[in-house]
């Protein structure tokens, strides 16, 4: 195994542990997860279709354009890729029986998308390393966010039938927002040039982007303490008021 290689699944890698040590109740089969993991790299290839459709219909305007790329061409195909497979895998699956599983697996799956993704920008840089660490800081991360935002709104559609079509929605949709917020900050920046006009608006941009950026991480981060303790709740059994308490002696 080289250096690039290496580099571009590492930060894969670490999220993937960090998500699975979060998995205390019920720890998901490994096999289960594997099978997510690929489903997600398999992702790449309808989306890379979808966006190559979607694509041929850009406004062909800089600001457009960025915001076009964001939103549609990479927000809507990738996004909604992952989640109509993730629903294929794991939506009837009666390992899918907590509030947590929905982040587990949606970050699986995303992260799958993320690691064939990451390879194939890194291999395709002229500097690889440069691009597997800026991409290893942002990118992989960012995909870990988008399906935690997913996995959180896709198990309150499991476990609350009566409101499952504004979940469902909501698992698209926000993952999405979220998505295309993040390419448009970039992209848009990238549309308008090196004059002295171009490069303050762009300047901006990326202020707003590392807001946007710190922003998700703890969104992310409350969404996931917001499962575990619901998955906790869903543990408890009322009838065993003393379950997982021990005495200290």
């Amino acid at each position: 195994m080289n250096i690039v290689f290496l580099s571009a699944v590492l930060p894969v890698a670490v999220l993937l542990w960090f998500v699975y040590r979060r998995d205390r109740l019920h720890p998901e089969p490994l096999g289960k997860l594997l099978l997510t993991f690929l489903a997600g790299c398999f992702s790449v290839v309808p989306a890379a279709a979808m966006e190559a459709l979607l694509s041929a219909f850009g406004p062909g305007l800089p600001v457009l354009d960025g915001l076009y790329n964001g939103f549609v061409v990479a927000g809507l195909s990738e996004e909604l890729c992952k989640l109509v497979l993730l629903m294929l895998v794991v939506w009837r699956s009666p390992h899918f029986d907590e509030y947590f599983d929905g982040i587990v697996y949606a970050v699986y799956l995303s992260l799958g998308f993320a690691c064939v993704e990451n390879v194939m920008y890194v291999y395709s840089s002229t500097d690889a390393l440069a691009t597997a660490l800026m991409r290893g800081l942002l990118a992989v991360p960012a995909h870990f966010l988008f399906a935690v935002t997913m996995g959180y709104h896709l198990s309150l559609a499991k476990f609350d039938p009566s409101d499952r079509s504004r979940h469902l929605f909501h698992a698209l949709f926000y993952p999405l927002l979220l998505h295309g917020t993040y390419d448009a900050l970039l992209m848009v920046g990238e549309g308008l040039g090196d004059t002295p006009g171009g490069l303050a608006v762009r300047g901006v941009l990326m202020v707003a982007f590392i807001v946007f950026d710190v922003q998700m991480w703890r969104w992310g981060i409350r969404r996931i303490k917001r499962m575990q303790e619901r998955s906790q709740e869903q543990d408890f059994d009322p009838s065993n008021p003393f379950e997982g308490f021990t005495w200290n002696v």
